[in-house]
């Protein structure tokens, strides 16, 4: 199982067993029924919708509620046997461990893993692995099967009472319960080498070939596959992609590696490597005794995501963002932020920092990365809206260290505190606009100033960040001011305080009816254009808006 699994339940009696699981998969999320479950990570409206989508997705479901209506409610889109993610259905209460789907995702190892941490059996009903106490068809990690369809048969072969021999070294099968006979016409045949299987052979590649790549061209990928060729070695018995550090940033070597589903790891220290098989211009196949471990060999590619948590639920945080997080070794960021990010596991490395302290949690974050590690900086809203996209790229950009450049750099949006407070109110924002952060911690005053004086003559609707704080009590009376020089009395004002976390509050009013005090560091004020306008909401309220077209003068 390599993505992280989604708990599903119905109902709160549901829950306990539910966080009993989340402790064995600390990346899980529960999914509750919205409107009857509380204090989960995820809600949703319909469970048949929500279930389906998942597994779309290819995510590994542990769904706590009767097994019939997991069937019927994925009915409609099951498909191919050799695609399905592990699907389980446990009992609420957490007494019965059942694998629905996903023979060849590893759902019976899944399983029998879950059935142990609940302290009950798995009702494994997989005729082959009951007879034999193994999957054929889904050897264990480092060998790969050559042909499913052709494995089908040699199993069912097996289960009709024929005996089978073993040849090349299979550890695993030592320990299972198959019918051996030496003399036996069907043969497992354990073999880094390319071949089509006969009829009474069932192929399984060892995966103990690491490619060395001395320069990565454009045709890398035909240059493997023609040494593979050449050496009648079979694609599925390559473990991993090796280089040397100055080729971490190649295209062409993380398009093949990604095309092949290969690791690729970086080798500083040629001891490491293993022994030479056959030298071929760029190309150096190395052929170990055993499957090989990619992840003892070197070092990966590092990677630093900069993402934005949004305004703080769980439902507005862009996927891609959570994933960053799910996957990440480390996570820096202003404690607050760290602590809305969760649930994080307990060997994260948190490293929380000061939120005027960017320019240093920068730069620890490509120290971090350029070890080789997974690394997150964790902004609210956007982080590229004054967030910390801005200080991780200016901290590159000052940087000569050549082991920074071949970091994997990558910014994720997520929604801004004007976007999330505009979305609530309704659509102040939709015409012209602008954000503008009142803080003089990286600018002269003078300069906001300027730029309010123009946004205001401008009739741009304008959108305050770090509107007011304890250190800066006149910063907003002072933008006021100058705002007023341009806009009438009933300019629309929108207020939006912890948009998207428990207890926001969201107010209308007019550009004549606001005071500094009603405003806090929490609080994103929109100010409106001359066409801004409201109406009631049926609900109580106002809607706001800009409308998108201006009245022809």
């Amino acid at each position: 199982m390599t993505a992280a699994p989604a708990i599903l339940i119905l109902g709160p009696s549901a829950l306990p067993c539910a966080r009993r699981i989340q402790a064995l998969y600390p990346q899980a999320e529960i999914h509750g029924l919205s409107g009857r479950v509380e204090g989960v990570e995820r809600a949703y409206e319909d469970f048949g919708d929500t279930l389906r989508t998942l597994y779309r997705a290819g995510t590994p479901l542990i769904v706590l509620c009767a097994a019939g209506i997991v069937i019927r409610s994925l009915a409609a889109v099951l498909g191919e046997k050799d695609r399905e993610p592990p699907v389980l259905a446990v009992a609420e209460d957490g007494s019965a461990v059942v694998p629905l789907l996903g023979g060849l995702g590893g759902v019976n190892r899944m399983a029998r893993e879950l059935a142990a941490h609940l302290e009950v059996s798995a009702a494994i009903t997989t005729s082959g692995e009951l007879r034999f106490g193994t999957c054929l068809l889904e050897p264990p990690a480092g060998y790969v099967l050559a042909d499913l369809e052709q494995g089908k048969g040699f199993v069912s072969d097996l289960l009709g009472g024929q005996a089978v021999r073993i040849e090349g070294d299979a550890p695993w099968l030592a320990e299972a319960k198959l019918p051996v006979d030496n003399h036996a016409k069907r043969v497992i045949h354990i073999s880094p080498h390319s071949r089509a299987a006969s009829a009474d052979e069932l192929l399984i590649h060892p995966q103990q070939i690491a490619v060395w790549i001395e320069r990565a061209s454009a045709d890398l990928l035909s240059e493997l596959q023609q040494v593979l060729h050449s050496n009648n070695l079979a694609a599925q018995s390559l473990a991993c992609l090796l280089a040397a550090p100055a080729l971490m940033a190649n295209t062409a070597l993380h398009a093949a590696a990604a095309q092949l589903k290969l690791p690729l790891r970086f080798i500083d220290d040629a001891r490491q490597l293993p022994p030479l098989h056959s030298q071929h211009a760029n190309l150096r196949l190395l052929l170990a005794a055993a499957p090989i471990d990619a992840h003892q060999l070197g070092r990966p590619r590092g990677r630093l995501t900069v993402i934005g948590l949004g305004p703080g639920a769980a439902e507005f945080m862009l996927p891609a963002a959570r994933q960053a997080l799910d996957e990440a070794q480390d996570l820096l960021g202003y404690e607050t932020y760290i602590n809305m990010a969760g649930p994080l596991r307990p060997e994260q490395v948190r490293h929380c920092t000061d939120n005027r302290e960017e320019m240093q949690r920068a730069r620890h974050a490509f120290e971090l990365a350029a070890s080789g590690r997974r690394v997150v900086v964790v902004s609210s809203g956007d982080p590229g809206v004054f967030a910390m996209a801005a200080a991780v790229l200016e901290a590159l950009h000052e940087s000569t260290d050549a082991e920074w450049q071949r970091v994997d750099l990558q910014v994720f949006p997520g929604v801004s505190a004007a976007l999330a407070t505009a979305a609530k109110a309704g659509a102040p924002l939709g015409h012209d606009f602008c954000l503008i952060s009142l803080s003089d911690n990286l600018k002269p005053w003078a300069i906001i100033e300027k730029r309010l004086q123009h946004a205001a003559a401008a009739d741009l609707v304008m959108a305050f960040y770090n509107p007011i704080s304890k250190a800066r009590p006149w910063q907003l009376g002072s933008a006021l001011e100058i705002v007023r020089q341009q806009r009438t009395p009933e300019t629309l004002v929108v207020l939006g305080r912890d948009i998207g976390r428990p207890g926001e509050t969201l107010r209308s009013l007019t550009l004549g009816e606001l005071t500094s005090e009603m405003v806090d560091m929490r609080t994103l004020v929109i100010i409106g254009s001359s066409q801004t306008c409201r109406f009631p909401r049926a609900e109580g309220g106002d809607w706001v808006y800009t409308p998108r077209s201006y009245p022809q003068t």
